[in-house]
């Protein structure tokens, strides 16, 4: 039986150093004290994620449990200064919280730690320094590695997203704390402006694995999370290698659940919602009440195997079927090698050549890198565009369905024209009909080809060997379509470009692709999450609908550009009373024939008004480049 709870719309967590903390508390309204959960981040309660809070820890405290959501300093109504994404202070002072929690008459000792993304990462991250009261974690669409797989580098290739989330975190970390919470709100908002770090200039100040991104990459020795860790992502999601990579490494009771959702909590997706609740009330019951929920017995990895579905940029539902191994790595998935040829991908060994040069622009159909952020028009499109322009191997028409559960890998043995170059593999499934759906990708930069902490440039013309292994996926190719690898030396507007075009050539004789083929005598109940449960909606007065358009164009001279607007509506907050609106632009822009021509900028703007206060912020954003620098510029508006 669902149980009452109260809401304190707004508590203040001491810290050592005399800073305080907001947060938010539900509180059930039973006997004793319970556990509880915590989700900490820099995303305002109040009003950044106030509407998806209402969907979750209303439900969690109606069955029981206390829950929390704290803004990390600096940011929401939070005292302090901001300083960079999983830093020491947000650490420590995360620390300070499970153990304030821990103190209160209301918890019972156990804490839980829920998050996606940026509260994914503090979980898992949190759970590494072993704090006493942190008992299990639910850690969604987050990473293991904060170098080979957040939002900054990939495969030793910066990514257009480093300029992007910067300019997202520099609108986010503008913005006010709010006048009924803080009466020195304004003398606050100008600091917080005046002292914000120049995010996406930091990080690009690191472009190898160092020290930077060392802390906080719990990979760094998997042995020490000891707290239970259920991890959760989808495949439209931009996160998609921690699950399994968990599920395989961690000695903690680890279990990895991966569907077809974007990067959303999986009951408020846009494709094909599931119970994400029962998820978390199954793990917490089993690792903070002590309960048999049953999440003991849940198979090691659970995944969304999808097919083929004629893809768009929209939204929409997947094909595929639940599938789940009881471990993992599982026996029943081995390596199947094929051999880049003449003819494609091949049973036997090759020799010969093969030229890879391609245009700036490819990539037009790759979507946006972390599908969920947008209001749509965000997903991989039909890659046969793409795939013209690239150099392409397919196998034979499949005389039977092919299963893929893992990471392929593809060695090649190379040679370059340029000092500095990439290579782009993407995997793909051709329909018969000719529509290319992309299964996974990832590039490499050559100069990365055997260390990430210490590249070397190339030498042109000189013989090299290099390893791309590609994003997690699950995929069944069905009978009469084929597998498309599809290599190209760009893939934009996901990754910046290197410094000048350059051709890469293939040696086929060193050339081969190895699949994780999954091969099952019987499949075992996979347990799958079932539909989404009912949950409350934060009941908000809308006052502008929400819209999102994209659109494509060429200049005269042959520029290509991408220009988007998303507008997240204006709305009133029930509780308090704010009005709250948002949009951002974002444009892209390249020449097919100069990289160096790349050029990203983004706007955004908010608004809060509240009877007699009113105030807005505009930020403007741009990165643009020449053969040996990255010229980045911003600037804030801020009006009362």
């Amino acid at each position: 039986m669902p149980c009452a709870y109260d809401v304190t719309e707004t508590a203040w967590i001491p810290l050592p150093d005399g800073r305080r903390l907001a947060a938010r508390l539900w509180l059930p309204q039973v006997d004793g004290p319970v556990p509880a959960i915590l989700e900490y981040l820099p995303y305002r309660r109040r009003d950044g994620t106030a509407p998806r809070d209402e969907t979750t820890h209303t439900v969690f405290a109606s069955e029981g449990y206390a829950c929390i959501r704290v803004d990390i300093a600096g940011s929401g109504d939070s005292e302090g200064r901001f300083d960079d994404e999983y830093s020491e202070q947000e650490l420590s002072d995360g620390e300070a919280i499970l153990a304030w929690i821990a103190a209160q008459d209301w918890c019972d000792g156990n804490i839980g730690m829920i998050g996606i993304s940026w509260g994914g990462f503090n979980g898992l991250q949190l759970a590494y320094r072993r704090p006493e009261a942190l008992k299990a974690v639910v850690s969604v669409a987050s990473t293991a590695d904060r170098y080979a797989d957040d939002i900054h580098y990939m495969g030793g290739c910066l990514l257009s997203d480093n300029a992007n989330w910067g300019a997202q975190m520099f609108a986010y970390q503008s913005r006010p704390a709010d006048p009924l919470n803080r009466a020195d709100w304004r003398e606050d908002w100008i600091a917080r402006m005046q002292n914000m770090p120049f995010m996406a200039a930091d990080w690009l100040r690191h472009q190898t694995r160092d020290g930077q991104w060392q802390h906080g990459s719990v990979c760094e020795d998997w042995s020490a999370i000891t707290a239970p860790v259920l991890a959760i992502t989808g495949w439209a999601d931009a996160y998609v290698n921690t699950p399994s990579a968990l599920a395989a490494n961690l000695t903690a009771p680890t279990k990895a659940l991966v569907g077809p959702w974007e990067h959303r909590y999986a009951h408020i997706a846009k494709i094909d919602p599931a119970d994400f609740h029962g998820e978390v009330l199954t793990w917490f019951d089993q690792h903070l009440r002590g309960q048999d929920s049953g999440a003991a017995d849940l198979p090691d990895y659970r995944v969304y195997m999808q097919e083929h579905f004629n893809p768009s940029q929209q939204n929409k539902p997947r094909r595929g079927r639940w599938v789940a191994e009881a471990q993992w790595p599982s026996p029943n998935v081995t390596d199947r090698v094929m051999h880049l040829g003449p003819q494609g991908l091949q049973a036997e060994p090759a020799s010969g050549e093969q030229r890879i040069s391609n245009p700036a622009t490819l990539g037009q159909e790759s979507g946006y890198f972390c599908a969920g952020m947008r209001f749509d028009n965000e997903l991989p499109g039909d890659q046969s565009g793409d795939d013209a322009l690239s150099a392409c191997f397919d196998t034979a028409p499949l005389a039977a369905p092919l299963e893929i559960l893992g990471r392929p890998r593809l060695r090649v043995e190379f040679s370059v024209d340029r000092p500095v170059a990439q290579l782009v593999a993407r995997l793909c499934d051709l329909s018969p009909e000719g529509v290319s759906q992309r299964i996974s990708f990832r590039p490499l930069n050559l100069t990365h080809r055997d260390s990430h902490t210490a590249p070397e440039m190339l030498v042109p013309g000189q013989r090299y060997s290099a390893v791309v292994e590609l994003n997690e996926c699950a995929h069944h190719l069905r009978a009469g379509h084929q597998l498309r690898l599809a290599l190209s030396t760009s893939y934009w507007p996901i990754v910046w470009p290197a410094p000048q075009a350059a051709e890469v050539t293939l040696h086929l004789e060193g050339c081969t692709l190895t699949l994780p083929q999954r091969q099952v005598a019987a499949e075992i109940a996979p347990q799958n999450p079932g539909a989404p449960r009912a949950y409350p909606t934060l009941q908000s007065e809308v006052l502008r609908a929400a819209s999102g358009t994209s659109e494509r164009t060429t200049r005269a001279d042959g520029t290509l550009m991408l220009d988007t607007f998303d507008d997240y509506g204006k709305a009133r907050d029930p509780y308090h009373g704010m009005v709250v609106g948002s949009h951002v632009t974002m444009h892209y822009a390249i020449h097919p024939d100069d990289p160096a021509s790349a050029v990203f900028a983004s706007d955004w703007n908010f608004t809060f008004e509240r009877e007699d206060w009113q105030v807005s912020i505009d930020t403007e954003n741009k990165m643009t480049c020449d053969t040996d620098n990255f010229h980045l510029w911003r600037r804030v508006t801020a009006r009362e």
